[in-house]
């Protein structure tokens, strides 16, 4: 599959940045953080910021086995994914179908994917003329997600996913809240959970400290 990259190259590592409904904005301050000293690969998912979509890529296992590909074709092991809501779910099915072992360590930020019973995901709904994510960027999310936004098959697939992983939610978050991302890192093998007081969906724009803090503790 053809995607726009972002690669800014060199670094001792690499950093996988996967982004949400919101798109590249939305994990801008992520790229930034870590391109210094870092090799950051920051696709934009195919539907998302005008890019083209193929009509045969249609879920978000077509995503994970394309940026699987990527790893592959680019000899990269050992990368770090940090990724934000929907990117989450990417990373989740990126992990699960991880059998060359190119992924190290998992950060999964406000992250959807699975369904949870008693938390439906709630796609943003602002106002008319309030910001929020592009129509055509969260008709994009739907195209890959379903009408359920959910799989009820990943849950249980996370228990054989050997990576650790740090799950950060918002306190406040309304599109899915914590005990979503509770019962989410419950799910893997080896996971933290995290939660930052003052933000919602979106931490690494809405408390940038606390969100990087606990990130570069976590990735060493």
């Amino acid at each position: 599959m053809t995607f726009d990259l972002l690669d800014t190259g060199g670094g001792d590592r690499a950093v996988l940045v996967l982004h949400g409904g919101a798109g590249p904005r939305g994990v801008a301050p992520v790229v930034d953080h870590f391109a210094p000293r870092a090799r950051v690969l920051a696709p934009t998912h195919p539907g998302w910021s005008g890019t083209p979509r193929p009509d045969w890529c249609t879920g978000v296992d077509d995503l994970a086995l394309a940026y699987l590909d990527l790893l592959d074709d680019e000899d990269l092991a050992d990368v770090a994914v940090v990724a934000s809501s929907f990117g989450g779910w990417v990373a989740a099915e990126l992990a699960v179908r991880d059998r060359g072992r190119r992924l190290g360590r998992l950060v999964l930020l406000d992250a959807i994917g699975p369904e949870i019973e008693g938390h439906p995901v709630r796609l943003p709904q602002p106002p008319p003329g309030a910001p929020g994510p592009d129509p055509a960027d969260l008709a994009a999310l739907r195209g890959y997600a379903g009408d359920r936004v959910a799989d009820p098959k990943l849950l249980r697939r996370l228990a054989r996913v050997r990576n650790p992983a740090l799950l950060i939610w918002g306190e406040d978050d309304a599109v899915v809240p914590p005990a979503f991302g509770k019962a989410y890192a419950a799910a893997f093998a080896d996971a933290r959970f995290e939660v930052v007081p003052g933000a919602g969906h979106m931490p690494v724009l809405q408390a940038p400290g606390a969100t990087f803090d606990l990130i570069d503790e976590f990735l060493g």
